[in-house]
């Protein structure tokens, strides 16, 4: 990563990150489709209704994944063999820990937030059941999210694409089982995924018990090391805290949807089905984008450990470029598509809710390139050590803002659109301000590292 050309190294590291990330979203849908083939009525729609929820309390061990990332990459950059060896172990044990904890508040608090969401009846009894079958294996997909983040971090994205093909046919062909033949519901396709985290972590141990570098898995350096915790830390809880609090902000956002749909709707869940629907699909525009916020993090940690910091300028230029042209392709794609797409997830052709799902899709796909921005700019700023700035940038910008469009702004015109316009203005923003900020902080260190300066000329490096 260090030397030579950048573009090509940067497509080479997302792409397979990219099909990583598309296959697990594919068998996401895959759950949400098999689940509604079980005829059970809103089985889709009460599958939607958690996402906020379960990423609020994912997204807490997520966020000290992107510290493992930040600080194995960091590490490796300036070549200290003993401290990547050192976070490696130390961010294993913390993945249990935290995903064990977040077990316990996920099993406890589920059918109460729920409640407060909004959610009634039957949607309410499913959404609970197929919440506390999923919060049951965190522990294990907390490992498997911090094996990855260690594996992106030293540069191979291929091994987890390998992984999670694998484990994720896994996955489908179990909710086929569970559903079609056990005549479940949500909760087999709960039953699935937590059968297929158990396996990712069976498997990717295998992968780092075999390895023969720097990040190799050894039983007995697996204790907890004060000074990578403290470095995971210090990187991990901004992202935490920034990915918890926006699932704060899409939590309130999915009750006004919620609302909205049982004063339209009584008694049934058409406009939850197609937002449902919506948010999985585009969900494929965003981890395809994500996957260049991943590159981001990992090339620039490297470069800062080496304190290459006038490459990072290229960085930079090469991540905003391969992000925008996936977010315009994969969006584009979405769109054309979007009728037989929909047609998988609402099958029974409920006009109220295909109209709820078109208009997600107006609204937020087109300019989806905005929030590729905000990402890559938060990732480039996550990578020069400055975590929690990005954090405060993104919470302000997406948070905060949409907490006071909700508020102000949407009682003006209560429509279903107007809750989806909050989107596109606040990725707009946050993009512009991690972009401005990202360019002083790294001039700021070009400045105190005058060495680091001198390089090859700047587009033989693209």
């Amino acid at each position: 990563m260090l030397e030579g050309p950048l573009l090509g190294k940067v497509f080479l590291f997302a792409l397979p990150l990219m099909a990583t990330n598309l296959l697990q979203m594919l068998y996401n849908a895959a759950d949400m489709i098999v689940a509604g083939m079980s005829g059970v009525e809103g089985a889709i729609g009460s599958i939607g209704t958690t996402g906020a929820m379960i990423n609020l309390i994912l997204n807490i061990f997520s966020g000290f994944a992107i510290g493992t990332n930040v600080v194995v990459a960091r590490n490796i950059g300036r070549g200290d063999e003993e401290a990547t060896r050192r976070a490696v172990h130390t961010s294993l044990i913390m993945a249990l820990i935290f995903g064990t904890v977040c077990m316990g508040i996920g099993l406890f608090i589920a059918r109460p937030l729920l409640k407060l969401l909004g959610d009634q009846g039957h949607i309410l009894d499913l959404a609970t059941l197929y919440t506390r079958i999923y919060f049951a294996g965190t522990p294990f997909m907390a490992v498997s999210n911090y094996m990855i983040a260690i594996l992106r971090a030293k540069g191979d994205t291929r091994t987890p694409l390998y992984v999670l093909t694998a484990t994720g046919l896994l996955n489908v062909g179990l909710n086929l089982f569970f559903v079609l033949v056990m005549k479940m519901s949500v909760d087999g396709v709960a039953y699935a995924t937590v059968l297929s985290n158990v396996m990712n972590v069976i498997v990717l141990a295998v992968v780092m018990l075999r390895d023969t570098g720097w990040c190799r898995l050894e039983w007995k350096r697996l204790k907890l090391d004060r000074v990578a915790m403290r470095d995971i830390l210090r990187d991990g809880l901004p992202a935490g805290v920034q990915g918890a609090l926006f699932s704060l902000s899409n939590m309130l956002i999915q009750s006004t949807i919620i609302g909205i749909n049982n004063t339209m709707d009584p008694g049934g869940s058409a406009i939850i089905d197609g937002n449902a629907a919506a948010t999985n699909l585009e969900g494929f525009v965003y981890v395809a984008t994500n996957s260049v916020y991943q590159a981001a993090v990992t090339f620039t940690s490297q470069h800062h450990g080496a304190r290459k910091y006038q490459r990072i300028g290229t960085v930079m230029r090469c991540c905003y470029f391969v992000t925008g042209l996936i977010a315009v392709a994969s969006a584009a794609l979405l769109l054309i598509f979007r009728h037989p797409l929909l047609g998988l997830y609402i099958q029974n052709g409920n006009q109220m809710a295909l109209d709820a799902a078109y208009t997600r899709f107006y609204i937020n796909i087109a300019p989806y390139f905005t929030l590729a921005f905000m990402e890559v700019g938060s990732g480039i700023l996550r990578g020069l050590g400055k975590s929690t700035l990005s954090t405060v940038i993104s919470l302000l910008g997406s948070c905060v803002f949409r907490l006071v469009w909700i508020y102000f702004v949407f009682p003006l015109y209560p429509q279903l659109w107007m809750v989806y316009l909050s989107y596109p203005i606040s990725w707009s923003l946050t993009a512009i301000a991690h972009f401005t900020v990202s360019m002083v902080v790294r001039r700021r260190y070009m400045r105190m590292y005058p060495e680091s300066s001198p390089e090859a000329p700047e587009w033989e490096s693209v």
